[in-house]
């Protein structure tokens, strides 16, 4: 049977919400990076790499805000039923994803030297 749900500590919740905007944030951050890759200069990049990595970029950005809310609403419900947190199963495609993103950024400037 489901225990009752009770009101968590208002820390954790307010730390829930803080998390849930810094998921935000984090998507304009990519979406930004997105569009300044897009407008990199066609002598640093040649073109159709400079696509790709905007649209990771960009890819990355819109899966960060558009699973944000759901994260905080399984963190809240995992806080108010005292259930285990859920795994954060997106983070190893963030860091993996924007890391994949920085070295071939690094190769192509290095490259165009």
């Amino acid at each position: 049977m489901k225990p009752p749900d009770r009101e968590p500590d208002p820390r954790f919740t307010l730390a829930n919400e803080r998390t849930y905007l810094t998921w935000l944030s984090t998507s304009l951050a990519l979406s930004a990076g997105g569009v300044a890759m897009a407008a990199v200069s066609a002598d640093v990049f040649v073109p159709w790499m400079r696509t790709l990595l905007a649209v990771v970029l960009v890819s990355l950005s819109a899966l960060a805000a558009a699973m944000a809310y759901p994260r905080w609403r399984r963190v809240q419900h995992a806080l108010r039923s005292s259930a285990p947190l859920p795994p954060p199963a997106l983070a190893p495609l963030f860091g993996y994803g924007v890391a994949a993103v920085a070295v071939l950024a690094l190769i192509l400037i290095l490259l165009s030297r």
